[in-house]
């Protein structure tokens, strides 16, 4: 995504608020500003392979993770919640972070692993089909981050106020319809963009999400949450020093 908008294929980009610090650091001169957050936690559940009752993260001492790509939100994110219960993510268990994410789920029903990373629809699917189960979210361990969002670069923010203005309305009329319904009216507006899930798991799916409170009330993030984001990345070494909120993020009136 980052790629496609610094070649110029593409205006507005979603995808973590990780990546504008990373264009930022790169040197990039008409680098990337995020104008609106559509999730503020991580996605991802962590799925055993075993039934575990009243699972704690020191259940995975010794243990192998299929992890996302290394400095990856979800593969970050993770290791900071192991380092805040006192696990090395290093040394205390083994996480594969060299499985492609659209495998991940293949690879753990093949029998690669303990326990691995997932997001749903798809950690639901694991455990619907009986090779898994959800024991904790990632989301809930990893606190509040401006996790995805849409960015462009500063030259189109200038040039195309109304433009991001109303496309920021948009979003925000999405988050209020997902914080003025049940999960039921909301997986039957999606449903279309998931022809291989039934509407019932797509339910609890989003069930899920609501419960961890994944989706913000506004499109604008804050400085303490993009700071913790910035915690994060520093802790698992993709980043060496935090770089000022105001510098990364979009808004005008």
């Amino acid at each position: 995504m980052t790629a496609a908008i610094l070649s110029g294929d593409m205006d507005i980009a979603f995808c973590g608020s990780e990546a504008t610090i990373y264009v930022y650091n790169g040197g990039e001169k008409d680098y990337l500003k995020t104008f609106a957050q559509l999730t503020q936690k991580d996605g991802t559940f962590l799925v055993s392979r075993e039934k575990i009752e009243d699972f704690t993260l020191e259940d995975l001492k010794g243990k192998y993770v299929v992890g996302g790509r290394a400095a990856g939100m979800p593969e970050m994110t993770f290791e900071w919640a192991l380092r805040e219960s006192g696990i090395d993510p290093r040394k205390d268990l083994t996480i594969d972070t060299s499985i492609e994410f659209a495998a991940m789920s293949g690879a753990f029903i093949g029998g690669v692993g303990d326990f691995v990373t997932l997001f749903e629809p798809t950690a639901l699917e694991i455990e619907k089909q009986g090779y898994g189960y959800v024991v904790a979210s990632i989301g809930e361990l990893g606190g509040i981050v401006p996790y995805t969002s849409y960015s462009a670069r500063i030259s189109y923010l200038e040039n195309n106020p109304e433009l991001i203005k109303n496309f920021t309305k948009a979003i925000q009329k999405g988050l209020d319809f997902v914080h003025n319904n049940d999960s039921e009216a909301i997986a039957e507006a999606i449903l279309d963009f998931f022809p291989d899930t039934a509407l019932n798991d797509l339910v609890d799916a989003v069930y899920r999400y609501k419960k961890q409170d994944t989706w913000p009330k506004t499109t604008t993030f804050t400085e303490e949450s993009f700071n913790h984001l910035q915690k994060i990345m520093i802790a698992s070494g993709a980043i060496k020093e935090p770089v000022d909120y105001n510098s990364l993020i979009y808004i005008k009136d």
